[in-house]
């Protein structure tokens, strides 16, 4: 009874010194200058504690509790330690931007001990989990086809099962597959790779080999193993040739077990330079004089999966040098580009497209990327970055160019601010290009012909219309080639359509414009249609009839 008063009075005692220490870091905050917290009372991000070592972390007094993108929240002792100065020296040179917070001991040991947990973690996961580059390199080096994959599943499937996921993203490399999507069934569970743009069938495998692979991934992306009733979001990353390829992970409930998706995010797939696009010449000469403009906004449109984003990284690619500075807005990051500051959105900690391009204005850009327009916020603060002397890249989803101001002033934003904010507006679809080692002569059906004809009649005059019966129309072979993987076609090219905001389109945009009357004057601009722009491809022999009828109708 004695020890249990003395245990009391002891415990009551250290919360006095504690109570006692965070008011002494509450007085010394204001001769600092900087807030003070207590790490004891908010929740702390273990991603943010990795940014820094642990043993770094004690050496220095201090804590990264909370991670943003590249802006960090840091609790600190003593804001004149050398050794916490060194680090925060380091921590600009990787671009990271932080705020200093002060902290008492003991709350900074507080978020210490949580680094106790990430390292229990990993243990518990390492060699069973590790996504081994060494594997998939060996892997990628054994898979030419979609065949070569399938037979590496069914071999591995009953010798080596660990090596199933390491198989399937080396093979999603190998063939430059978009996605990799995993679909339980009734009786079994099926695989199938995107290839550009279209799904392919994969493989088969049995539910139990299903049951693994799902806990690996779920793992491996840090995903809770006992949710199974509400879809959940995770990443890993892996090293191959040389670069960091990120995999996003969805897990979605269906009714015969968890549906899988694994994007490969591959530098090398947005690799285009701003030429490579696809662009007519008269409208790649246009693009390019637009995206020199020291203002305005050019705005990329088109459903998802169209090839925005490529378009407008390729377009920063292309105006990115040493003396301007260009900040990304984006949800999430798809792919890092050298030299650009990128931040990512995250509304649970109330970093939205609003509050995130308020902030990077106070940054002093010359260029802007918002990655998606999606309020009349985010629509009208761009617009005003627009007007006052930035650049602004950003992406709205409309069927075609015209639908870009009704779909504007359908969210909200006046035409008096849309008119002068704008420069141009750019559709775009993207079409599989033909094997170019294996497509062969194909002459368009009767009725196929006569949709060209019509369609290059109505082209602009200043486009030379060719004789059509001088023209070689080419088609995919049936079943395709190697280099292919029997499809037909390798890799895609854009289909575009430009509305440039002249004077007069300027005036017509005051009088809230339907999309027919925007057509029209696009059409006094002298500029093709998405549908024209894949007639044109279509003559040129890079792609065929029906692909284009396949995207655009």
């Amino acid at each position: 009874m004695i020890q249990f008063q003395e245990d009391k009075q002891l415990k009551k005692i250290s919360e006095m010194r504690k109570k006692e220490e965070e008011e002494m870091v509450g007085l010394l905050s204001q001769k600092y200058g900087i807030s003070h917290i207590n790490l004891a009372t908010i929740p702390i991000n273990s991603d943010a504690l990795k940014v820094v070592s642990e043993d770094d972390a004690r050496a220095a007094h201090m804590a990264v509790f909370q991670k943003i993108g590249k802006r960090l929240q840091i609790a600190v002792k003593n804001p004149e330690d050398k050794t916490l100065l060194a680090i925060l020296e380091k921590l600009k040179t990787d671009r990271y931007e932080y705020e200093l917070f002060l902290a008492s001991s003991a709350s900074l040991e507080k978020a210490w001990d949580i680094y106790q947990q990430i390292v229990t973690e990993l243990k518990s996961i390492t060699g069973e989990l590790t996504i081994s580059p060494e594997q998939i390199e060996k892997f990628k080096n054994q898979v030419s086809t979609l065949k070569d994959i399938k037979d590496l599943v069914a071999t591995v499937v009953h010798q080596r099962i660990t090596d199933l996921l390491e198989i399937m993203i080396a093979g999603a490399l190998k063939t430059e597959a978009s996605d990799i999507h995993i679909e339980p069934q009734a009786e079994e569970v099926r695989v199938r790779y995107r290839l550009d743009g279209m799904l392919n069938d994969l493989t088969f495998i049995n539910r139990k080999t299903y049951a693994f692979l799902l806990s690996r991934i779920k793992l491996v992306s840090e995903m809770k193993l006992n949710i199974r009733e509400r879809g959940q979001d995770g990443r890993f990353t892996i090293k191959t040739d040389g670069i960091d390829v990120e995999v996003r992970a969805s897990v979605l409930p269906g009714p015969y077990g968890e549906n899988v998706v694994l994007r490969i995010l591959n530098p090398k797939t947005i690799g285009l330079q701003f030429e490579e696009l696809g662009m007519q010449p008269w409208v790649e000469k246009i693009i390019a004089q637009e995206i020199q403009k020291p203002n305005g906004m050019i705005i990329t449109t088109g459903p998802t999966g169209s090839g925005k984003t490529t378009t407008l990284y390729a377009f920063l690619k292309k105006v990115h040098t040493e003396d301007i500075k260009i900040i990304t807005l984006e949800d999430p990051i798809e792919y890092h580009l050298t030299g650009i500051e990128q931040t990512q959105v995250d509304e649970a900690s109330g970093y939205s497209f609003p509050e995130g391009l308020r902030s990077i204005l106070r940054q002093d850009p010359d260029i802007i990327l918002v990655g998606e327009i999606r309020d009349i916020e985010t629509a009208e603060t761009a617009m005003h970055a627009a007007l006052t002397g930035h650049l602004v890249f950003s992406t709205l989803h409309t069927n075609d160019a015209a639908g870009t101001i009704p779909r504007l002033i359908d969210i909200g934003v006046k035409p008096n601010i849309i008119a002068p904010a704008i420069n141009v507006a750019i559709a775009q679809r993207l079409v599989r290009k033909l094997c170019s080692v294996c497509k062969i002569v194909a002459a368009p059906s009767p009725k196929e012909l006569t949709a060209i004809q019509q369609e290059l009649a109505a082209l602009p005059e200043h486009i030379t219309k060719p004789d059509v019966s001088k023209i070689i129309f080419y088609g995919p072979k049936e079943n395709g080639c190697n280099a292919c993987n029997f499809t037909g076609y390798k890799g895609r090219i854009g289909l575009f359509e430009i509305l440039l905001i002249d004077d007069e389109m300027e005036t017509l945009i005051m009088a809230s414009p339907s999309e027919a009357e925007i057509k029209k004057i696009m059409r006094k601009q002298n500029q093709i249609t998405i549908k024209q722009d894949g007639i044109l491809k279509i003559i040129s022999g890079v792609t065929d009839i029906t692909e284009v009828e396949r995207v655009v109708g």
